[in-house]
């Protein structure tokens, strides 16, 4: 069964930093456009970064452009989400989501509902 996993959660104090890790299970990732979105307390679901399967075309929402770096290797299974300044704004779940329809990514890379594959997220929490 396909299947993304995240780790890498956590507490972190305001002003420090986390790394989110996410693989696919399988091979076939290495084609799939990859994504990260959070979700907030009573909040909806939000895109915070994406990258295309080379590892060289990445997106930022505006919420975390400067703070934030998606991160991976050419056609990688995995992805990495560096985020450095956190804010407790940035408290959430942070989902991994995988988009298969390579030719829809750059249009739609901040739709979650065009990706197909998800993991069960992964807690940052960002306090003093």
């Amino acid at each position: 069964q396909v299947q993304v996993v995240e780790s890498g959660g956590g507490l972190v104090q305001p002003g420090g930093s986390l790394r989110l890790s996410c693989a696919g299970s399988d091979r076939s990732f290495s084609n799939y456009g990859m994504a990260w979105f959070r979700q907030a307390p009573g909040k909806e679901r939000e895109f915070v970064a994406a990258i295309n399967l080379s590892g060289e075309v990445p997106y930022y929402s505006d919420a975390v452009k400067g703070r934030f770096r998606i991160i991976r290797n050419n056609s990688a299974t995995t992805n990495y989400l560096q985020m450095n300044g956190l804010k407790p704004e940035d408290t959430a779940v942070y989902y991994c989501a995988a988009m298969d329809k390579i030719f829809s990514f750059y249009n739609d890379y901040a739709i979650a509902e065009r990706y197909k594959f998800w993991g069960q997220g992964t807690q940052v929490t960002v306090a003093s």
